[in-house]
């Protein structure tokens, strides 16, 4: 079994925990009905539109 030489110093093992820790920037795509940006397969905040179909009403979302 594989032994380890020497300690793992602090740097070294939280540059290897860094690594694994960032966060991913969501994917946005344009609203077909009125361009504003929304995260995929979510309705339309500004619109209240889903696939180009209207699922809320505009005055429901504010």
């Amino acid at each position: 079994m594989a032994v380890p030489k020497g300690k793992t110093s602090k740097a070294r093992c939280r540059r290897r925990k860094a690594i694994n820790m960032k966060l991913s920037v969501p994917n946005l795509i344009e609203c077909s009905n009125c361009g504003n940006r929304v995260i995929l397969h979510r309705v339309c905040p500004k619109c209240g539109f889903y696939r180009g179909k209207q699922i809320l009403k505009p005055e429901e979302i504010a």
